[in-house]
């Protein structure tokens, strides 16, 4: 398990490296100039020049690049061109509703997609066909459309839960689920029924082996066998699904925080992008790779617990 930890964490630094040297020569391709931005569409060419000088703009790629990588690496990722503060308490002010985010859509996914499966896989049937059917529908119904239903039913209707904004869980716990209950449930829609797939063919696969029939055979319960027996065993591929979506899940965050309101990092790199916010949207790609190697080392470390070969490997 150590060796494990120890080989990911390798990784890391490699791949914040090879990360942030992509991000930063692909927004350097991107139209438009950031002292433009600051300044306006009107401004003379000489303020512009100065600003260029000033910003450090009109050095070498590579000299900004390497200017920017050795205060990154004391923890200073700049300052915003369009407000002027420092990147790094302005990340770590949007990282809350992100995380938060993420964790209750995955827990959603593993619980609802989990249970689902394992019932379809126990009791078949209509139960089992309906799994199939609701996995071929969930992945076709786009998350925006959803979440604009949703708003428009639970949110402006009946006015079950607010449309936009986010409350901190610190100010009020049951505020801040409902201000995220309805971007988690237009994000979970697809990856709940992929969840519940998987679990249903794993299941199925694990309960028709030969140590199963031997416990049956024992004279072991059902609800023995299935959720003390072949469900661990049948956890470790759900698991690997699982940190895929989560990683996934960043991606898609970007679009339901813009919809929602929330003032997380998607919404916040999608602000810095149409202003050519150079620090601000380096500084969120940095954060995003960080956020996707603990998920994928919280997959493999829950895979090494279910199952101790993955850790051997």
């Amino acid at each position: 398990m150590v060796r494990l930890v120890l080989r990911r964490l390798a990784w890391t630094g490699p791949l914040l490296f090879v990360v942030s040297v992509l991000c930063f020569l692909l927004i350097s391709l991107v139209p438009g100039d950031p002292a433009r931005t600051v300044l306006g569409p009107l401004a003379p060419p000489e303020q512009v020049e100065a600003l260029h000088r000033q910003m450090g703009l009109d050095r070498p790629l590579t000299v900004q690049y390497l200017s920017w990588l050795a205060d990154a690496v004391h923890g200073d990722l700049g300052r915003s061109v369009s407000t002027g503060t420092a990147v790094a308490p302005l990340i770590a002010s949007r990282l809350a509703p992100t995380v938060s985010l993420i964790l209750l859509t995955t827990l959603t996914v593993g619980v609802v997609g989990t249970a689902l499966g394992v019932l379809s896989a126990v009791r078949g049937g209509p139960l089992g066909r309906l799994v199939d059917v609701a996995s071929v529908v969930g992945l076709a119904v786009p998350g925006f459309w959803l979440a604009l239903v949703l708003i428009t039913w639970l949110a402006v209707r009946w006015r079950l839960f607010p449309a936009t904004g986010y409350v901190p869980f610190g100010e009020s716990p049951v505020g801040w689920l409902r201000s995220l209950a309805l971007p988690v449930t237009a994000t979970s829609l697809a990856a709940v029924t992929a969840v519940a797939k998987q679990t249903r063919d794993a299941m199925l696969d694990v309960l028709s082996r030969d140590f199963v029939r031997v416990m049956q055979a024992n004279g072991l319960s059902t609800r023995s066998i299935v959720y003390r027996h072949a469900l661990r065993t049948a956890a470790v591929p759900v698991v690997a699904l699982l940190g895929v979506i989560s990683a996934s899940l960043l991606g898609a965050t970007v679009l339901i925080e813009n919809i929602f309101g929330l003032p997380g990092l998607g919404s916040g790199a999608a602000l810095a992008a149409a202003q050519h916010d150079i620090p601000v949207l380096q500084g969120a790609v940095v954060c995003y790779t960080l956020i996707v190697v603990a998920i994928g080392l919280l997959a493999d470390l829950a895979q090494a617990w279910l199952d101790p070969r993955v850790g051997a490997r």
